[in-house]
């Protein structure tokens, strides 16, 4: 008897491991819901690349392609198509719930996946060309607020994006309501630097990876980081908007999440693996290499983030007028 029962305790041990084993995705596969290039694609590389790098997946990771409503249709798919895939993860932005705040993700809100982490981010920047007068933050909102019809504020999205909501916190900065900013919606932060050293508009807003290289080489002239503390590196010396008496941050937090009906063995598998992974040096190396910096939010932390971003977001898209 006592044989017997030993047996089956070791039995059920096997068993739980081999539970455990079977949580790794057979097929892993990261869906990035826009065309390749872009930063959902850089999102899904970041994963897929160190995953393999630092051997915490046995199988390659696959990256496949779907466009259409920054994301939209790839969370509208995931939602009806692949709701229990544990294979799969999405990736996702802080863009994706500045959206769903704004109801454009259609009827789905930000509990119909579950949220599985942020592995870098980026951070607001506003700029200004390099001959500009203005040399610090509170110079721009005093010369925003005197005449708010001189400044037009690109940046590289549609009203409503995150570069319009960065302009509209200027504006309201300035006193000045934000419906009536000059804003000029623009092809991406390259057409806002191209704008800027042309003389074409006052004030850009973007991101900080796509406008540092630009500041070291004197062509435009950052004026305040959206972070909560200054940014390592080239851009060390760049105060935050909140030493300068803005009280914002703007992470455009780069992440993932997983089908609603994901089993809890399948979800506690990528949240335990995304917590080894962000220990590597492979992982560091990865994010580094694609301008992103250290935001590192895993599990219920960052459901907690995203679902707090989506009611700021609400906040601020009302204030808006949007």
């Amino acid at each position: 008897m006592k044989l017997k029962t030993g047996a089956l305790v070791v039995g059920m041990l096997f068993a739980a491991l081999a539970g455990n084993a079977m949580a790794e995705p057979a097929k892993p596969e990261c869906l990035a819901g826009a065309k390749p290039g872009g930063g959902f694609d850089l999102t899904c590389r970041l994963a897929a690349n160190s995953l393999l790098e630092a051997k915490l997946i046995s199988k390659p990771m696959a990256v496949t392609y779907m466009e259409g409503g920054v994301g939209a249709v790839a969370y509208n798919h995931v939602i009806g198509k692949r709701g229990s895939d544990g294979n799969l993860i999405t990736a996702a932005s802080s863009g994706s719930a500045l959206l769903i705040a704004q109801g454009k993700f259609g009827q789905y809100d930000e509990n119909a996946v579950r949220w599985l982490g942020a592995l870098g981010a980026d951070y607001g920047v506003l700029v200004v060309a390099a001959d500009s007068p203005i040399k610090n933050l509170g110079e721009l909102i005093e010369a925003y607020k005197a005449n708010p019809s001189d400044f037009a504020i690109a940046g590289g999205g549609a009203v409503g994006s995150q570069d319009w909501m960065k302009g509209a916190i200027l504006a309201k900065a300035a006193g000045q309501d934000p419906k009536s900013m000059r804003y000029v919606a623009l092809e991406g932060g390259g057409a806002v630097l191209t704008a800027l050293e042309g003389g074409h508009v006052k004030v850009g807003s973007g991101d900080a990876a796509e406008m540092v290289q630009h500041h070291t080489a004197g062509k435009v002239r950052i004026l305040a980081v959206m972070s909560p503390e200054r940014l390592p590196g080239e851009l060390a010396e760049v105060p935050t908007a909140k030493e300068q008496g803005v009280d914002i941050e703007w992470p455009v937090w780069r992440g993932y999440y997983v089908g609603k009906d994901v089993s809890d063995a399948d979800y506690n598998w990528w949240v335990d693996t995304l917590n080894k992974l962000a220990e590597t040096p492979e992982f560091k190396k990865e994010r580094e290499a694609r301008g992103l910096y250290e935001f590192t939010l895993i599990g219920k932390d960052f459901d907690d983030q995203v679902k707090s971003d989506v009611a700021r977001f609400k906040v601020l898209a009302k204030e808006a007028g949007m």
